[in-house]
């Protein structure tokens, strides 16, 4: 699934009010700014449309959950907008393809009013004030950075401040991600551990200097799907009370089947809460990613009924207050203050690419390549071969020859 925060729309100048919702005619609490954590529509965008946003009205659009219309009548302020492209580009053109979803957004924020691209908790408290629906961009999967830190430097210049360490596929740093996270760290870019193993998400989790999230994960405990996250690991987050799980909406992580309930969805708050508390909770979403959600939870105008569904099960406003917002930009600003320090001090691979071994880039190096290897006396890496990429005989990449005799 590809990943997206959002916050409701401002009504009030009061921080919670209860409105009428015409659809459900039941009233329901919503926030001046709530803030949810995975929306794919610029993968939806990249599908049905390449990505040409002069042939569609994103006002009202069809084939996807999300379109401005909608966004409004959910009383979204602030959406994450992931940014993903498929593992089979790793090692190919996944940075070209990122950037080019990292351009989408940009131009959606662009050419419509109603979105305000923002990269800091105080341009997305700004936004709040001028009614614009805001748009974080963040990162799903590691392998879009093609195990280099200097792109990952490039895609925060151009506005990324969350990136997922891994999707479905396992990235060649799988070693080395200390590195990134610690780079991230010193960016100030939010460390998603969503689609993660448990054990990497365990090993980040105690060597993050910042907080980091779950971008759109849910109770391994309620659902016994490997991409939630289990009670274990929801216990280190209790040692850590600046970070968070948000809570997945796609319904095989939600009831382990391919339907699912309100009431399925609103199970994983309820444990969750229970077991660390609701100061550790945001909402994941993951419309556009995820094909298949709870009845009445099938786009984004219909955030509000799990609010509804919450309230009925006694849950406070000051409750909702952290789950919708307040958690979100809690672990947002945290990032942004272990920055501070750390931003002119690059890690020791900063200018580098991280070492890999060429097994992890071919299967097997072309003919030609081999040949110039072995007229070599040493096992050096040669950067000669087609595409210019490293290949290697058994050593990492230490040593790159220009050329070779």
């Amino acid at each position: 699934m590809g990943n997206g925060s959002i916050l409701f729309n401002p009504i009030h100048n009061c921080t919670i009010f209860e409105i009428k919702n015409k659809m459900l005619n039941v009233p329901f609490l919503t926030l001046s700014s709530s803030c949810y954590s995975h929306n794919d529509l610029a993968l939806r965008l990249r599908i049905h449309y390449n990505n040409q946003l002069s042939k569609i009205n994103l006002t009202h659009l069809t084939r996807v959950a999300t379109d401005i219309s909608r966004l409004r009548a959910g009383h979204v302020q602030t959406q994450m907008f992931a940014v993903y492209v498929l593992c089979g580009a790793q090692h190919m053109d996944a940075v070209r393809l990122t950037l080019e979803q990292i351009d989408v957004i940009r131009r959606i924020c662009t050419e419509y009013p109603d979105f305000e691209l923002v990269t800091s908790t105080q341009e997305l408290r700004d936004s709040m004030t001028k009614g614009k629906i805001a748009c974080l961009i963040s990162i799903e999967g590691g392998h879009s950075i093609d195990s280099s830190l200097p792109a990952l430097r490039m895609f925060y210049q151009l506005g990324v401040r969350s990136m997922s360490l891994t999707h479905s596929c396992n990235t060649p740093w799988y070693s080395k991600e200390h590195a990134v996270v610690d780079e991230m760290n010193r960016l100030g870019m939010i460390v998603d551990l969503s689609h993660t193993s448990f054990e990497t998400a365990s090993a980040v989790l105690n060597h993050s200097k910042a907080p980091v999230i779950f971008s759109h994960s849910s109770s391994y405990m309620i659902c016994n799907n490997p991409r939630n996250v289990p009670d274990w690991l929801l216990q280190e987050l209790v040692r850590k009370p600046a970070w968070l799980i948000m809570v997945n909406f796609y319904s095989p992580f939600i009831s382990c089947q391919k339907k699912a309930t309100v009431s399925h969805l609103a199970d994983h708050f309820d444990y969750i809460k229970g077991f660390i508390g609701a100061k550790s909770i945001g909402i994941g979403g993951d419309f556009d990613g995820g094909t298949s959600f709870p009845v009445g939870l099938e786009d984004v105008s219909k955030y509000p009924v799990i609010v509804q569904e919450l309230l009925k099960r006694n849950w406070t406003e000051e409750d909702l207050a952290d789950v919708l917002r307040n958690n979100f930009l809690r672990v947002f600003e945290e990032v942004e203050k272990v920055r501070i320090p750390l931003y002119t001090v690059y890690t020791i691979i900063s200018h580098n690419r991280i070492n890999l071994f060429c097994s992890q880039k071919f299967n097997s190096p072309p003919s030609l390549c081999l040949t110039l290897i072995s007229k070599l006396k040493s096992k050096a890496c040669v950067s000669f071969c087609p595409m210019l990429e490293c290949i290697c005989m058994s050593l990492p990449i230490t040593t790159v020859l220009a050329g070779y005799e």
